[in-house]
């Protein structure tokens, strides 16, 4: 049976929509960019979309639920207020076996959303409301949830607000206090952006295993290149994961580079849960203890299936 693995990240409820580049343009939205909005922006562009679909979200939630169908035993931490999106979300993963280590209350801020914009072109454009999930507090984390799990799987999101800053070091704390791997995502391109000290800081002294696209590890390292990215990466004997979409996906451990090749589709409907998905099939091989370039594979595999449906689930 595989190790335990808990997941710490926004709860969102994720609204599909599908759009064209002039609806893009015409909204100030950038491609294949995450920008967080307040409640009134929220609720303004909900009132001139069609929705598509909706489904409780939320990138590490995403990757909990993908160990979850691989029959892998996962957690998730995430902040909901006792409202209908609140009620939607922690059902969602409730059925889908994926314990929710969060008791739900009555916030002041209602539970947060993710619409998606999606183009023909299959790229997608996030626009997030954080709600109440941005004041998840280490008030809100219980060490006796933390202490049989594997792994502890943080979002770069959670850097976003000086709340769930102080809660992202707590976690890390209890983690090392009770010898547990810390894995961290590195979200987005602007959030590595805005955070890129810090985010190389916990890469050097906290983190055990760092997951970045092929964008947000070059924004990190401040290189131009991947190559060059690369040797500076090799330097740090930490397990560092890139994806890199059709090039497929390439890991750093003990100065060895790892590579794995994608896995072709016919068409790709929705790149939505790549990334997350990727991150749930490495995680499901590396908690079975598979070498690195099983784990690679894996994540691979069900990145393919993800980005031939709609949404971030396969349950």
């Amino acid at each position: 049976m595989s190790k335990k693995i808990l997941g710490i990240g926004n709860a969102l409820i994720d609204i599909f929509v599908k759009v064209d580049d002039s609806f893009l343009k015409k909204n100030d939205l950038i491609k294949g960019s995450m920008k967080l909005i307040e409640e009134d922006e929220f609720k303004k562009l909900k009132n001139i979309i069609k929705i598509e679909k909706i489904q409780a979200g939320g990138s590490i939630a995403n990757t909990m639920a993908g160990i979850s169908y691989l029959k892998g035993d996962s957690s998730f931490i995430g902040k909901i207020s006792s409202d209908e999106f609140g009620e939607i979300y922690k059902k969602s993963l409730e059925n889908i076996n994926v314990n929710f280590c969060y008791s739900k209350k009555s916030e002041n801020l209602g539970t947060g959303g993710s619409i998606i914009f999606m183009t023909p072109d299959s790229e997608r454009t996030m626009c997030t409301y954080l709600g109440t999930s941005s004041q998840l507090s280490k008030e809100d984390i219980n060490e006796n949830d933390l202490k049989k799990h594997k792994v502890i799987f943080l979002e770069g999101y959670l850097w976003d607000k000086g709340i769930s800053e102080e809660m992202f070091r707590h976690v890390i704390n209890l983690g090392k206090k009770n010898n547990i791997e810390i894995a961290m995502s590195l979200s987005d391109v602007f959030c590595v952006n805005r955070h890129r000290n810090d985010f190389f800081k916990l890469l050097i002294n906290d983190l055990n295993i760092l997951i970045g696209n092929e964008s947000e590890i070059n924004q990190l390292v401040g290189k131009d290149n991947l190559q060059d990215s690369i040797d500076e990466l090799k330097k740090i004997n930490k397990l560092i994961i890139i994806t890199r979409n059709k090039n497929g996906s390439l890991a750093i451990l003990n100065n060895e580079i790892i590579n794995c090749e994608c896995i072709k589709v016919k068409k790709v409907v929705d790149s939505t849960g790549a990334g997350d998905l990727f991150a749930a099939g490495f995680f499901k091989e590396y908690l079975d203890n598979s070498n690195i370039k099983q784990c690679l594979y894996a994540g691979s595999e069900l990145a393919a299936k993800i980005i031939q449906k709609v949404g971030a689930r396969l349950n």
